[in-house]
């Protein structure tokens, strides 16, 4: 990310579908001097990099300077209900991304907009068509783009740098990095649909939010789901794609159907047969060296009534690493057994290398809605620190068997108290 007479930096303002581009002042009153020497970088996936780090190398703008922050430009994409069209909620939670020079960004629409990042003007925008009239489980909302580069192709052909959006009605579109036009050889005319083979679907809450990742030229996607609607519910499969053409080249589903499947013994075959959900519909976290995808998976349906699944219902409310090539599972680690709370894993997992007995191990960091931080050995899945299964109060919801013990970790401490009194609030 280059800067000249202003340097710049990316803040989010969720109110009103606001983006806004921020400087730090070189002239006038509050005028400050600027390093031009430090590193320059971009951000090219939701968390910074495929592995959620969430961090940038830049030092331009530093705890002595910050208080100069200045607006540059503001671009309001216009994508908020009103309630005339829809009742529902809108929201502006996207992270856009800067790839190649250019601010990409998905709106409350499922609308693409490409901007100049040092001026706001926009260079083209792109919209799939997002029926307006459906009643979506998610809200209009969307989180992101993924951006991707075909090594295999010359850098000027047609779709060399692809932008994949996620439709809320959960399709996948591929896009021209340079032009916004939808790249032909993808699916069917640019477009692949995920609602196929994931059961019944209710209209509106079988849905896409989150941008998906890219290892290998396989594209990785979960869904996301309308909560505690049935038992049946749509199935939560995590699918991967080829980036060029769209073809199907595996999916794997977090509950076993089959007694092939490896969590089998930790259901009932009537539970594993019906139930639904246990999807991914929080940002997915690649190591692309490994050739791994790490999934945060959320509950099975429904969300706060367990008694028609017994067990503690593997792989749903876990973290799951899959081949990138195949979809076959590495490991997985369950945060929350037998979920009765809708206790999903809501965020992208961190790849990090933590220093443990005096080395470096690579790790996946996952926070969790309970303020519980597990860190997992990212290869094998074992905890990095112990975390202790601990005895928990039984339900007494008539024909509900909550599970005995829950997963506590012990390190790092966790980010919330682990009891409320009223001193508390």
């Amino acid at each position: 990310m280059t800067t000249r007479a202003r340097s710049s930096l990316l803040i989010l303002s969720a109110a009103m579908a606001i983006l806004a581009l921020v400087a730090v002042a070189a002239r006038g009153p509050r005028a400050v001097a600027l390093d031009y020497s430090g590193p320059i970088a971009g951000w090219d996936a939701y968390g910074g990099d495929a592995g959620g780090t969430r961090y940038s190398p830049l030092t331009q703008i530093t705890r002595d300077n910050v208080r100069a922050l200045e607006v540059a430009w503001t671009y309001r994409t216009g994508d908020v209900s009103d309630g005339s069209v829809h009742a529902r909620k809108s929201a502006f939670q996207t992270t856009p991304i800067l790839f190649r020079g250019t601010l990409y960004l998905s709106t409350a629409f499922s609308r693409v907009v490409a901007l100049d990042p040092e001026t706001g003007a926009e260079k083209w925008t792109y919209d799939p068509g997002l029926d307006l009239t459906v009643f979506y489980a998610e809200h209009l909302t969307s989180r992101g783009v993924t951006a991707w580069t075909d090594p295999d192709s010359a850098p000027d052909a047609p779709c060399a740098a692809r932008i994949f959006l996620p439709v809320l009605d959960a399709r996948i579109v591929a896009l021209d990095a340079v032009t916004g036009r939808p790249c032909a050889e993808f699916g069917e005319n640019g477009q692949v649909d995920l609602k196929i083979d994931v059961g019944e679907i209710d209209e509106g809450q079988y849905v896409l939010t989150s941008p998906p990742v890219v290892v290998d030229a396989v594209l990785v996607t979960g869904s996301a789901i309308g909560d505690n609607r049935r038992v049946d519910s749509e199935r939560g499969i995590v699918r991967g794609y080829d980036a060029r053409t769209g073809e199907l080249r595996w999916k794997w589903d977090p509950i076993p159907r089959t007694p092939s499947a490896d969590a089998w013994g930790e259901w009932t075959p009537e539970a594993a047969a019906r139930t639904g959900g246990g999807n991914a519909w929080a940002p997915l976290a690649a190591d692309p060296e490994r050739g791994l995808v790490f999934v945060p998976t959320g509950s099975a349906s429904p969300d706060f009534y367990g008694g028609e699944r017994p067990g503690s219902n593997r792989h749903a409310n876990s973290v799951v690493a899959l081949r990138a090539a195949t979809g076959e599972v590495v490991w997985s680690y369950q945060v929350v057994h037998h979920d009765l709370w809708d206790y999903d894993v809501a965020s992208q997992p961190l790849l990090a290398d933590v220093p443990v007995g005096g080395r470096l191990v690579p790790a996946v960091i996952q926070p969790t809605k309970m303020g519980h931080v597990f860190v997992l050995h990212r290869e094998t899945g074992e905890p990095l620190f112990p975390i202790e299964e601990r005895a928990v109060p039984a339900s007494d919801v008539p024909g509900e068997r909550a599970s005995p013990t829950q997963p506590f970790p012990t390190h790092p401490a966790p980010l919330l108290p682990e009891r409320f009194t009223p001193d508390s609030a």
